[in-house]
């Protein structure tokens, strides 16, 4: 399963509107969400050859195991925090492709102790080996988007999250003057993304 591609601002907050290019951009990099075939069966990263779904499983051993939501802090993450930790700041689980087992999508940031690092979304399912480590297997938003990623939820199967972020390069971290909700659903062998606020509003 391919990745997505994965300063501070200077000083006083420019509160404009938010300019169509800049927009542009960001729908751009948050649009580039790609899954592979084999996505919710625990496929490799790369490539592997997708598993036919099954039904939920019950009992106890690996069956049951994968009938529960992975465990977001057991992951390891795609994301480059420049030797810092990465904090796991919200989850949300439910069965994103109707095979009965649920998935978890984790909005995860880089712990750098101070500021507000952009988030990464992700969707983690379970290794196909027992006892392996939940795999991450889509990138909804990667942090180069410079996005935080606020009231994270899974409902009938798409994936919602409220988008803060910010209306010219002035905006400083701390301070986002926009906001955009977003969803992704999977379609077609991929997360697709839909903007449903496609004009970004004031926080």
């Amino acid at each position: 399963m391919p990745h997505s591609p994965a300063a501070p601002a200077p000083h006083s907050p420019a509160h404009g509107h938010t300019r169509p290019r800049h927009w542009a951009v960001t729908a751009a990099a948050l649009a580039a969400v790609v899954a592979a075939a084999g996505l919710l069966q625990g496929a490799p990263a790369g490539g592997a050859t997708a598993v036919t779904a099954t039904g939920p499983a019950s009992g106890s051993g690996p069956d049951a195991r994968r009938a529960e939501a992975p465990d977001a802090h057991a992951a390891a993450y795609p994301l480059d925090c420049k030797g810092a930790p990465h904090t796991v700041t919200d989850t949300a689980r439910g069965d994103l492709d109707g095979d009965g087992r649920p998935e978890t999508v984790a909005a995860v940031r880089c712990d750098a102790g101070s500021g507000t690092p952009p988030h990464a979304l992700y969707v983690l399912t379970h290794d196909r080996t027992p006892g392996g480590a939940p795999r991450v297997v889509a990138t909804l938003l990667d942090a180069a988007a410079r996005r935080t990623a606020t009231d994270l939820t899974v409902r009938d199967a798409a994936i919602t999250a409220t988008l803060l972020g910010y209306s010219s390069p002035e905006v400083p971290r701390y301070a986002p003057d926009v906001k955009q909700l977003a969803k992704w659903r999977w379609s077609g062998g991929k997360f697709r993304q839909e903007l449903t606020d496609s004009t970004a509003g004031r926080v």
